[in-house]
């Protein structure tokens, strides 16, 4: 792990590790905390938002033991020292990415201001009455959100980030198994392929890494085989979890699927760990209907609003590109479309991906979900 890594996890420890009296955490910092503050460049003094609710999500709705989470940050040798998990390499949104050392955690910063605000201010309250009342739900399970309550250098000048989401690892139990079978996990970050991307097409795709270009986004080689009972159960989740983005004109969200050989096994118990907290099918894993393969499925990457000032200004971005094009429409951004438009054609993705079988064990062929007529 680099300098500027290792800072920014300690950073993230310091939060997840600080202990304060209710009157202090309710106390603003001083004029000279402030200045100290904000002369910080990577190691930024970051504090819990709304520290209770997170608590009360991880604990009554999710059921995530705190003894249990509060451990997971630290290091399983004793006497060693505590560091997070960098992983990957940096996103087209300039995002750094982290795990637990235990892997059950996964941190990932929010870089942008539009993303930030609009969790923070819009989408929070929603998320978490909706997580109440579905704690199956398949929206990823946020369980903590730092941030920089000061204005800092690092922040301002952007090389580093001032809020951070801790979520639940999807891909936990992968580092349990044998290496050969670690290879075989795969993952696919899905949206609907047919809107344009310009992170991927503009100026010949020069806007970023081919590496990152690669990850916009991802194609499913095969189908989800279930039964129809498993795909009526996903789809209606998705129904009601879509539903909550929609009304926050949230767009650009992605369908994150894992899959991995049902013959794979944990090194220590043959089972393949499941992630932390209470299960539902879908996220513990589902078996396909020809016994070959596990799923996983998560929603993820849902913080950009339709109204933000950015996608507006995107739109004027790609008209102009159709222009240069010499006419060629290359269609609707997935982030300037309408919240109503992107809901339809991600269910419609999700409704195409997952294939059921007829009784006698063959496809069923392309059998709309009831679910979804007349309601994406």
């Amino acid at each position: 792990m680099g300098r500027r890594q290792r800072l920014i996890s300690t950073s993230i420890l310091g939060a997840i590790f600080k202990t304060k009296s209710t009157k202090d955490a309710e106390k603003a910092p001083g004029l000279l905390a402030r200045l100290l503050a904000f002369f910080a460049v990577f190691q930024l003094a970051l504090s819990r938002y709304r520290e209770q609710l997170f608590k009360k999500l991880r604990s009554d709705v999710w059921q995530i033991e705190e003894e249990e989470y509060s451990e997971s940050f630290r290091s399983p040798s004793r006497g060693k020292r505590t560091d997070l998990i960098a992983i990957g390499d940096l996103g087209y949104s300039g995002s750094v990415f982290f795990t637990t050392p235990n892997g059950k955690f996964l941190i990932k910063s929010l870089p942008r201001q539009f993303e930030q605000s609009f969790f923070r201010q819009r989408l929070l309250d929603p998320y978490v009455e909706h997580m109440e009342l579905n704690p199956a739900s398949l929206l990823v399970r946020i369980t903590d959100l730092l941030y920089s309550p000061t204005a800092t250098l690092g922040a301002t000048i952007g090389v580093t980030p001032s809020h951070h989401l801790v979520m639940e690892n999807i891909l936990y139990g992968k580092s349990e198994c044998a290496r050969d079978d670690q290879k075989k996990w795969e993952t696919y970050d899905l949206k609907p392929n047919d809107y344009f991307y310009p992170e991927r097409d503009i100026a010949g795709g020069k806007l970023a890494p081919q590496s990152v270009k690669d990850r916009l986004i991802d194609e499913f080689p095969d189908k989800v085989r279930v039964s129809v009972d498993q795909k009526e159960e996903l789809v209606a989740q998705l129904l009601r979890d879509t539903k909550i983005l929609n009304e926050a004109n949230a767009v650009d969200y992605s369908l994150f699927l894992v899959r991995y050989p049902a013959s794979t096994a944990s090194v220590d118990n043959g089972e393949v760990p499941v992630p932390p907290g209470k299960g539902s099918p879908w996220r513990s894993g589902v078996v396909s209907s020809d016994k070959k393969w596990i799923y996983r499925v998560i929603m993820i990457d849902f913080f950009w609003a339709r109204d933000a000032l950015q996608a507006m200004a995107m739109t004027g971005l790609v008209k102009s590109f159709n222009l240069l094009k010499w006419g060629r429409d290359h269609g609707p951004m997935s982030i300037t479309t309408s919240s109503d438009e992107y809901r339809s054609r991600f269910l419609r993705m999700v409704d195409n991906l997952v294939e059921v079988e007829d009784s006698a064990g063959r496809p069923a062929g392309e059998v709309r979900s009831p679910h979804l007529q007349g309601s994406a």
